[in-house]
């Protein structure tokens, strides 16, 4: 059963943030993952990811990017917690 991991990301400029994101996480958990992205139609800031429908992380919540080992190990908890309940 693969864990949904969304992430809504502002359309003005932040997708190729969200494709890199996207592909570390593909390539931390092969076949494991539905990764979708939605970017907004105006300027938000957003960087907002879900896993299993649950808000992880939040750059509009002061968590900016996913740009350090420590937030992206953070999405990995997150998605290693949600599989053990899958």
């Amino acid at each position: 059963m693969a864990v949904v991991v969304r992430v809504v990301y502002c359309g003005a400029g932040y997708k190729p943030k969200y494709l890199q994101l996207k592909k570390k996480l593909e390539d931390e958990f092969p076949s494991r993952l539905d990764i979708c992205g939605e970017g907004t139609p105006q300027v938000t800031g957003f960087f907002e990811v879900f896993v299993a429908g649950k808000l992880v992380h939040s750059k509009k919540g002061g968590d900016g990017y996913v740009d350090t080992e420590s937030k992206f190990l953070k999405l990995v908890a997150a998605i290693k917690a949600a599989l053990a309940q899958a």
